[in-house]
């Protein structure tokens, strides 16, 4: 009896990158190694202090208890209502400037590209100054307090609330609008019943999140004279009074969680 074997039929091998593709991937990784040990290199670090850094931790911790919360009622409270107004009125600022802005950056809402480069400009720029780079500028203008820390959360949050609220509306769908239209619907018409419906959830969600994120920036203006709780931190550092500054820091974490808390329960409803 006679067996008969059968050979495969020859063909191409599948490969998961091709030739270039992993040429492509060992040089992104010999670019990030070689960008790490440059980064290393060029950074300063201090043997002497990396080695007793643990036991200076410890030091100041022990410094830190017990917190002093009879400081709490007297100075941390009042600075840290103040630190949640300037987060409220710098998000709600903010939005009332960005919307239009981010309208214009929008494609499918402004057809003119010189106007659309022209808005993400604005967009870019204000993202790119840190809040306490604009806290430090609006000081210089009107002077510390609440007020110059207000306008650099505004023009700080900007650039986040314009960019997201204009992709959110590129990525609208364009049947209704198309409807609307051919129904003899006016422009601002577009925009309330076409538009916004389609854009509401995500407007929602970015005004909260950059109100959350305004909370935590905020706390720390104050380093600058920009008002708000880090002045009080930065005044209790500067007299080495360590159970104040373990008040304040156990508050502006209370506010934080209570913040991230609140956030999550307003999206659960309005979304």
């Amino acid at each position: 009896m006679s067996v008969t074997t059968t050979t495969p039929p020859s063909g191409p091998t599948w490969q998961r990158f091709t030739p270039a593709e992993r040429l492509a991937r060992y040089a992104v990784y010999l670019v990030a190694v070689m960008a790490l040990v440059w980064s290393v290199r060029n950074v300063s670090i201090i043997p002497e202090f990396l080695y007793d850094a643990h036991t200076q931790m410890a030091d100041l911790l022990t410094r830190m208890w017990p917190p002093d919360l009879s400081y709490y009622p007297t100075t941390v409270h009042g600075a840290l209502i103040e630190t949640l107004h300037i987060a409220t009125l710098g998000t709600i600022l903010s939005i009332v400037m960005a919307v239009p802005i981010g309208l214009m950056a929008a494609r499918n809402i402004v057809p003119f590209r010189a106007v659309n480069e022209f808005a993400k400009l604005i967009l870019v720029a204000s993202r790119s100054v840190n809040s306490l780079v604009w806290a430090l500028l609006f000081v210089a203008i009107f002077g510390p307090g609440a007020l110059a820390g207000t306008i650099a959360i505004a023009f700080r949050s900007i650039g986040f609330v314009g960019k997201l609220f204009a992709e959110a509306v590129e990525e609208a769908s364009p049947g209704p609008i198309e409807a609307l239209t051919a129904a003899g619907a006016s422009w601002p018409a577009l925009l309330l019943k076409g538009y916004w419906p389609q854009v509401q959830p995500a407007f929602w969600s970015i005004a909260l999140f950059r109100w959350d994120i305004n909370v935590r920036e905020s706390a720390v203006l104050g380093l600058v004279g920009a008002g708000g709780i880090g002045l009080v931190l930065d005044t209790a550092m500067n007299f080495f009074q360590w159970t104040r500054v373990a008040t304040i820091l156990l508050a502006i974490f209370a506010v934080v969680v209570l913040a991230e808390i609140l956030v999550t329960q307003i999206r659960k409803r309005l979304i």
